[in-house]
């Protein structure tokens, strides 16, 4: 990995499927632990889903609710994540085995390969991989995948920092 500047902001993007529960709470966390760090100019957060159902739908009420409980607001509106977002993004971190084979798909020639990673790669408790849907489930669903992301987005901000000019 290169070195991450001011001057040149790594740029990371989550994605899931709708946009409106796991990537844009991954995108609210990261954005929160960066700026608790004071290196808010040395990365560029986003979040974007590989379907277009909610597209300009802030994220699910209770998403917004679990992360609001822990002094973080989800603000970012839903997008659709875009062949251009594989050149424009240097980290691209999926949620979930069949969103990644959606992104693999938009990359048939394995160019950007090296940059798109399952975020539970860094969860130093994986289970399965994957951080499951909680959209059709209750309030534990949503805590329970706050809680997969933030230690997640924990780790893998760990890691980025080492790359971090000051």
């Amino acid at each position: 990995m290169t070195i991450i500047t001011k001057e040149d902001p790594y740029k990371i993007v989550f994605v899931c499927l709708g946009n409106i529960c796991r990537s844009p709470t991954a995108e609210g966390v990261f954005q929160h632990l960066v700026n608790e760090r004071g290196l808010q100019s040395y990365f560029y957060v986003d979040s974007a889903g590989t379907s277009a159902y909610h597209i300009g739908e802030l994220a699910n009420s209770k998403s917004r609710e679990t992360a609001r409980e822990y002094g973080i607001e989800l603000r970012s509106r839903a997008r659709r994540f875009e062949d251009e977002d594989l050149q424009e993004f240097d980290l691209i971190v999926v949620m979930d085995k069949e969103n990644l084979e959606n992104i693999k798909a938009l990359d048939p020639e394995s160019n950007f390969k090296d940059k798109i990673v399952l975020l539970r790669e860094y969860d130093p408790a994986p289970g399965d991989g994957e951080v499951p849907d909680p959209y059709y489930g209750g309030l534990d669903g949503f805590q329970n995948v706050f809680n997969i992301v933030k230690r997640s987005c924990k780790a893998l901000l760990d890691e980025l920092e080492e790359h971090v000019k000051s």
